[in-house]
């Protein structure tokens, strides 16, 4: 694996460890293996990007450590919390309380404002956010004035930045989000990684983003390179000329087969 630069020393804590995780469907001549064998730590505050071409395994991975799908073997540990110990209604306390999720088509709850929408997920668990950091969260995601917008009236950009909003308004230990720039225009889609990496640089929090795009990429700490289900390499401080570069490199022995 290539490393352009060393950690630095306040991102060496760990929000979530991954070991040997093994993902299965199917079995005999059907049977697919979509992980085989990750190993891997994302480091607190710190903005990770997994790539890797269609197939490699990227959004499942996001959703084994996002307790959204049990793996086949191998261990998710999240803030200290074996996944794989945990009962159903364990796991989903742990997704409410300490796991946000952006998901690429928003997931917004069309009859809600954007108000509600933000703040579902506590009061499903009976929680009044802490004010003084909703507060932070609404004015970094810039919609103070179209919290009682329902969804429809929003673009796609202030969709997602609800959804953004509503990820990081219980402080969770880490954010999952799967290609959330994915149905976005590129001035949107440049709001909202600016803003997760802004929640990760000023406010601490920790994101592991699934994207296929260089210049998405390049807005983060680190690239995670999955193919055929493994990890096969890593760039640190990437910029979207380098991401390329490496991609490209990863397609050139595909080609050469063909």
């Amino acid at each position: 694996m290539t490393e352009q630069t060393a950690l630095s020393p306040q991102t060496t804590g760990v929000a979530a460890q991954v070991r040997g995780l093994t993902k299965v469907y199917g079995s005999g001549q059907a049977e697919v293996r979509a992980l085989d064998g990750v190993t891997l730590d994302f480091h607190e505050r710190q903005f990770t990007a997994v790539m890797g071409p269609s197939g490699s395994g990227k959004s499942t991975l996001m959703h084994c450590c996002a307790a959204l799908d049990r793996a086949t073997d191998g261990t998710v540990v999240v803030g200290g919390t074996d996944l794989a110990s945990l009962k159903d209604k364990q796991l989903t306390r742990l997704r409410r309380d300490r796991i946000g999720f952006v998901f690429q088509s928003f997931n917004l709850v069309p009859t809600l404002t954007a108000r509600e929408n933000i703040l579902l997920p506590m009061s499903i668990a009976g929680r009044k956010p802490d004010q003084e950091w909703y507060d932070l969260v609404i004015d970094t995601v810039g919609l103070a004035d179209r919290l009682d917008h329902r969804p429809n009236e929003l673009s796609g950009g202030q969709q997602q930045r609800v959804a953004v909003a509503r990820a990081l308004v219980s402080r969770p230990s880490i954010v999952f989000a799967d290609e959330p720039t994915g149905n976005l225009d590129s001035r949107s889609g440049a709001e909202v990684l600016s803003l997760l990496k802004r929640s990760v640089d000023e406010f601490g929090q920790t994101v592991v983003m699934v994207t296929h795009d260089p210049v998405a990429a390049g807005y983060t700490d680190r690239v995670v390179f999955l193919a055929d289900g493994k990890v096969v390499d890593e760039l640190r401080q990437p910029t979207a000329e380098s991401v390329l570069e490496r991609m490209t490199m990863f397609a050139a022995p595909a080609a050469n087969e063909g």
